[in-house]
């Protein structure tokens, strides 16, 4: 079997596999208490993965804007993004949060432009507002919902997640550290449920609090294994083998994962309205990758056409 293939496998694995967490989740802090769970998920993942990286590569970046970094990026991405999904996801359904988060790709578009004050086409704001046309489409197919007062709670939570999540990425490109970045993601994730935990003091309740029970163990242990670590490791290697384009079609799949999944498994509302929403959605995306596609030829084909200038004699 070739590289290429193997690759193509890799990611057909992370299309649906990702897609259940949102599944796995839901069912979990119905349970469970939310904060909580994912910082158990969160703390052995992190464990796991730090062990291998250091089993790898000895060499770790452990320098204080190293470290602080991480950090940053782990509240933003694993204790705002992840923790808040989760605890969102006790008051909407699954395929609702899986929907809202189908929306990271076009909020870490708007943060980037606050940040950086860059220039965008016509095609990148087509695909915006195509994608955020997607969240009226749910909204409309959950209107009645929002005038209940946790479900309105969890669509607020999810949102926040998103945002949090897409500046946490963001400004996580903007620091990149050579040094054994397996590492680094480890670190994240201790430094995320470290946060976890804290908010778990204060938004969890622990009465009749029992974590031996098959849903919460059997759920934990598919999370670390194969939505962590496995995942995580498969996404790498997908990423150095496959173009960049070609490995991002996960965001695409993913949602349609979960809201069929949320139908089939959690009898979860199924309506055109949600497949309206999905579709609008991953085109949304779809415009505003292509639109940057379009952006970077052209800003290439200008380079190339200054050099052809002769220079003034």
């Amino acid at each position: 079997m070739s590289r290429h293939t193997k690759a193509l496998l890799a990611l057909f694995y992370i299309c649906i596999i990702w897609g259940t967490t949102y599944l796995s989740g839901r069912i979990v802090v119905q349970v469970f208490p939310s904060f909580l769970f994912a910082a158990l998920r969160q703390v052995i993942s992190g464990i796991i993965i730090i062990a291998i990286a250091l089993f790898i590569n000895k060499k770790a970046d452990l320098t204080k804007a190293n470290i602080l970094h991480q950090a940053k990026v782990g509240f933003l991405l694993i204790t705002m993004g992840n923790g808040l999904v989760m605890w969102g996801m006790r008051f909407i359904p699954s395929g609702v949060a899986a929907l809202i988060c189908g929306l990271m790709p076009l909020n870490a578009v708007v943060i980037n432009i606050i940040l950086t004050k860059e220039r965008i086409n016509g095609i990148i704001i087509a695909g915006m507002l195509t994608g955020f046309a997607g969240i009226a489409l749910i909204f409309k197919d959950n209107l009645a919902d929002l005038t209940n007062s946790s479900y309105l709670f969890g669509i607020i939570a999810t949102f926040i997640a998103t945002s949090c999540w897409s500046f946490g990425s963001v400004i996580n490109k903007k620091h990149v550290s050579d040094v054994n970045p397996i590492f680094n993601s480890g670190m994240q994730l201790i430094f995320g449920c470290i946060g976890l935990f804290i908010l778990s003091l204060f938004a969890d309740s622990y009465e009749n609090l029992n974590f031996f029970q098959p849903k919460v163990i059997w759920n934990l242990a598919y999370l670390v294994i194969f939505g962590s670590v496995l995942a995580y490791t498969l996404y790498m290697y997908a990423l150095k083998e496959l173009p960049v384009g070609i490995t991002t079609l996960y965001a695409y799949v993913n949602p349609l994962v979960a809201v069929v999944l949320g139908y089939f498994v959690l009898n979860e509302q199924l309506t055109w309205y949600t497949a309206l929403a999905f579709a609008t959605i991953a085109g949304g995306v779809y415009i505003v990758n292509y639109g940057y596609r379009r952006k970077h030829k052209q800003t290439e084909a200008e380079k190339a056409a200054l050099l052809t200038i002769p220079e003034a004699e």
